[in-house]
C-alpha cells in the first residue's frame, strides 16, 4: 500500500502544526493532504506557553519570526516563575538557558556550590542571563549582540494558539493542503489488516486515506475510538484532573516570563499576550470542586475577565500505542500530563517531527510504528517525571493534597535522579531528553533538594583563576542585561499585534 492521501483528523493547534508541516511533502509528491474539522466542535485551546524547540520548529516551516509574532499577538519567555511550590511564600526561577558555563569538564552549579558551601552569599540566578533579564524585564534577540563570553539568550513565545492555528491554515492551505468541514459520524476498518480505510461525514460524503493523524482531542477519534489502543493513567502521581480557563485584560508591562503559582489543590498559570493575559487553574477534584477552583482564580487575576470560564475535564498519562496500524496520535490525542512545565506544544512538534522522520511514502510497516512508539513512550516518561518532581519535591503540609504529593511514591526513574543530585550534585540525562541539566537544578534546589557535596573534580579546579572566571560570568551578565531593552519597547518595536 503506497501512501497517497494523508488525512488528519481535527484542526486546533495540533491539526495545523501536522497539516503544516505535512504540505510540504506536496512540493515534490504526489501526495493529497486533507483536514476534516468541524466549527460545531470547539477545541481546548488553553496552550498558550511554549518552550524553545518551538521557535525551532518553525523556522523549519521557514515562517518569519517577526510576522508570527504579529499575527499570534505573542511576546517572548525566557521561563517560568514559580511560586509557592516548594513552601508557601517561596519563589523560584526555571530559566530556558544555563547557569554560568562548563569548566574543564564541571558543570558550573558545581563550581557554584563549592563557592556556596565556603560562604559565598551569591545566589546561582546571578549566572543566568535568562533569569536577570526576566526579573528586570528585559529582552531582545542578542545572537547579534557583542558579548563573546555568553551564548545567546535562549527563549520561547507566550501565544494566542487559536490565532497560531489560523496563521497555519493559511500557511498549509496555500501549500496545497485541503480543509474539509465536517464532523466524522462512522470509521470504516478494511476487514483483512484493520486498518483504517475511510470516513464517513455527517453530510454522508466518504473520506478515503492510507495514512491517518489522530488530532481529535482528549476523545481519541480514531486511535481510541476506532481501534481502541488504550490509555496507560498516570493520575497517581499527577493527580490534577481538572482545569478552568479564563482569559482576562493584561495590565501593566508585558512580562518577559510565565507564572505557576501553587494553591491548596492545584496551581494557576498566567500567560502574557500582547491583547491579554491567559489564565488557567489546574487542580483535583478529589480536593477542590468547580467553584472553589473558580473562585481562586477570579480572585487571582491582573485585570477585567474577558470571556465565560472553560472548564476541562481530563486525565492525566498516555496511549498505549501513539503509531497504530496506520493512525498516529498528535497533541491531546496521543496523550496529556498538564501544561505545568509548557509541554503540550511541544509534544506535537516532536510528534511530528518523528513521523516526518519515519515517513515513507511506500506504506507502512511494523518498524516504522515500533520505532515511533519506543521513542515517543520514552519521551513522554521523561517529561512525566520531570512534570512528578515538582509535586513530590515539597515541604507543604498545609492541605491534604500536598500531603498527598510530598508521600506519594514515585517512579524509580526518578528516584534515581533524585538520589544521585542529593549525593554530589550530579545531574545524569539520557540520550535526547528534553529537559536539561540546567532545569532539572532549578526545579530541585528552587524546592528544597540540595547535594551533600559538590563534585570531587570541582576541587580540581585551579585558584585564584577559577574565582576570577566566575566573577567575570557574573559581570558579564549583569553588562547584558544592562544593556537589553525592555521587554515591552522590543516586541512594540519587532512584532507590533496586527489589527484584528
Amino acid at each position: 500500500m503506497t501512501i497517497r492521501r494523508i488525512v488528519i483528523v481535527g484542526g486546533g493547534t495540533a491539526g495545523w502544526m501536522a497539516a503544516a508541516a505535512l504540505s510540504r511533502l506536496k512540493s515534490d509528491n504526489p501526495v493529497d493532504i486533507t483536514l476534516i474539522e468541524s466549527e460545531q466542535i470547539g477545541t481546548v485551546g488553553v496552550g498558550e506557553a511554549t518552550i524553545p524547540p518551538f521557535v525551532l520548529f518553525n523556522r523549519m516551516l521557514e515562517i518569519d519570526e517577526q510576522e508570527l509574532l504579529s499575527e499570534v499577538k505573542g511576546t517572548f519567555k525566557l521561563g517560568i516563575q514559580f511560586v509557592n511550590w516548594g513552601n508557601r511564600g517561596d519563589s523560584y526561577f526555571h530559566p530556558f538557558g544555563n547557569y554560568g558555563y562548563e569548566i574543564d569538564g564541571v558543570s558550573f552549579h558545581n563550581v557554584w556550590l563549592k563557592y556556596r558551601m565556603a560562604g559565598d552569599q551569591r545566589p546561582l540566578h546571578n549566572f543566568s542571563p535568562e533569569t536577570i533579564a526576566a526579573q528586570h524585564r528585559k529582552f531582545a534577540r542578542t545572537e547579534t549582540m557583542q558579548h563573546d563570553d555568553l551564548p545567546p539568550i535562549n527563549y520561547a513565545y507566550h501565544l494566542d494558539a487559536g490565532q497560531y492555528a489560523r496563521f497555519l491554515r493559511r500557511y498549509a492551505e496555500a501549500r496545497g493542503a485541503v480543509r474539509i468541514e465536517g464532523k466524522v459520524d462512522n470509521v470504516r476498518l478494511h476487514e483483512e489488516t484493520g486498518f483504517i480505510a475511510s470516513l464517513t461525514l455527517d453530510d454522508g460524503s466518504e473520506i478515503a486515506g492510507d495514512l491517518f493523524v489522530d488530532c481529535s482531542g482528549f476523545r481519541g477519534l480514531l486511535i481510541e475510538q476506532a481501534l481502541q489502543t488504550g490509555y496507560e493513567d498516570w493520575s497517581r502521581w499527577l493527580p490534577c484532573d481538572r482545569a478552568v480557563a479564563l482569559p482576562c485584560a493584561n495590565s501593566g508591562p508585558d512580562l518577559p516570563y510565565t507564572r505557576a503559582t501553587a494553591w491548596s489543590a492545584g496551581w494557576q498559570w498566567r500567560v502574557p499576550l500582547q491583547h491579554r493575559n491567559g489564565n488557567g487553574h489546574v487542580y483535583c477534584s478529589l480536593y477542590m470542586s468547580d467553584d472553589e477552583a473558580h473562585g481562586i482564580l477570579t480572585d487571582n487575576l491582573d485585570g477585567q475577565v474577558l470571556a465565560e470560564p472553560n472548564f476541562l475535564r481530563f486525565t492525566t498519562g498516555r496511549r498505549k500505542k501513539f503509531w497504530n496500524k496506520n493512525v498516529v496520535a498528535l497533541g491531546l490525542a496521543a496523550g496529556f500530563m498538564e501544561p505545568l512545565e509548557s509541554t503540550s506544544i511541544h509534544l506535537i512538534h516532536t510528534g511530528v517531527s518523528k513521523l516526518i522522520a519515519l515517513l515513507s511514502l511506500d506504506g507502512v510497516s511494523k518498524a516504522q510504528e515500533d520505532a515511533f512508539n519506543r521513542l515517543t513512550t520514552k519521551e513522554y516518561e521523561r517529561i512525566r517525571d520531570f512534570l512528578i518532581l515538582h509535586y513530590n519535591a515539597t515541604e507543604r503540609d498545609d492541605s491534604p493534597f500536598w500531603n498527598y504529593c510530598r508521600t506519594m511514591s514515585i517512579p524509580d526513574s526518578l528516584q534515581e535522579k533524585i538520589d544521585l543530585f542529593r549525593i554530589n550534585g550530579q545531574i545524569f540525562r539520557e540520550e535526547d531528553e528534553l529537559f536539561t541539566e540546567t532545569s532539572w537544578v532549578a526545579v530541585m534546589m528552587g524546592q528544597g533538594i540540595s547535594p551533600a557535596n559538590f563534585n570531587p573534580m570541582t576541587a580540581t579546579l585551579k585558584e585564584p583563576a577559577l574565582s576570577i572566571e566566575v566573577g567575570e560570568v557574573e559581570k558579564s551578565i549583569r553588562f547584558l542585561v544592562n544593556a537589553l531593552p525592555s521587554h515591552s519597547d522590543f516586541v512594540r518595536q519587532y512584532c507590533p499585534a496586527a489589527p484584528a
